[in-house]
């Protein structure tokens, strides 16, 4: 599923326009990305929790060129941790 069908699936089943489900979803995904870039947890219950995590620089080797060391800079990812609900949903349980 794509964004555009799950705009449609979140419009026909709240019972919204297009337009409002679509509204929702930017404002869901843009309020993550601010508490993430804050440093903060989103925590949804029985969902999962989104973190960003420090990935520490390191050394490591040019693929291209095996014999060739490169430094890879520091970077901060996202990370998502599941909830037990949604564990559970996927195990069958």
């Amino acid at each position: 599923m794509n964004k555009a069908g799950l705009i449609e699936k979140i419009a026909s089943e709240a019972a919204v326009t297009k337009k409002q489900a679509e509204d929702m979803i930017e404002t869901l995904v843009a309020t993550i990305v601010a508490e993430l870039k804050a440093g903060n947890e989103v925590t949804i219950t029985g969902f999962g929790t989104f973190m960003a995590k420090t990935r520490h620089a390191r050394g490591g080797v040019n693929p291209q060129r095996p014999s060739e060391r490169i430094q890879i800079p520091q970077v901060t990812v996202a990370k998502f941790k599941t909830g037990k609900t949604l564990k559970d949903a996927l195990k069958g349980r």
